[in-house]
């Protein structure tokens, strides 16, 4: 009876490493995945571009701007501002959503003055600011 008891043994060293290597490899993928996924949410920044200024209509009262979003997601722009008045839009209406790698154009309502520079900011429904300057042409 004693020597059945003294023959048994325990997992060999080789299949105790087999073991922890898997589980090495195991917790090695989920915590990388936790990583990515993390990283993932923390780049995804706003990246929205004026890219031009268009001072147009016939009684001098239509400012088209034309906005880039170079970033990976979707970009809600909530408001319009001229010269630090808050502005209405005629096309689109906002708040308007510019998709990723995408370009739009943005009708502002405001009676301009040939010559006149006018600083056109746009905020997005993260409370980013994106602005850009302009001379009315003459």
């Amino acid at each position: 009876m004693r020597k059945l008891f003294k023959s048994r043994k325990a997992l060999s060293p080789v299949v105790a490493a087999i073991i922890l290597i898997a589980v090495t490899v195991a917790v090695s993928i989920a915590v990388a995945a936790w990583m990515g996924a993390l990283t993932f949410s923390f780049t995804s920044t706003e990246q929205v571009s004026i890219t031009n200024l268009q001072f147009i209509g016939a009684s001098n009262n239509i400012i088209r701007v034309t906005m880039r979003n170079s970033g990976t997601t979707p970009v809600t722009i909530n408001e319009a501002w001229v010269n630090n008045v808050q502005q209405s839009t005629t096309t689109p209406i906002l708040p308007t959503t510019l998709a990723a790698n995408s370009v739009a154009y943005l009708n502002i309502t405001y009676g301009w003055t040939a010559g006149d520079n006018y600083e056109v900011k746009l905020v997005s429904s993260k409370g980013n600011t994106f602005l850009r300057s302009g001379i009315a042409p003459a």
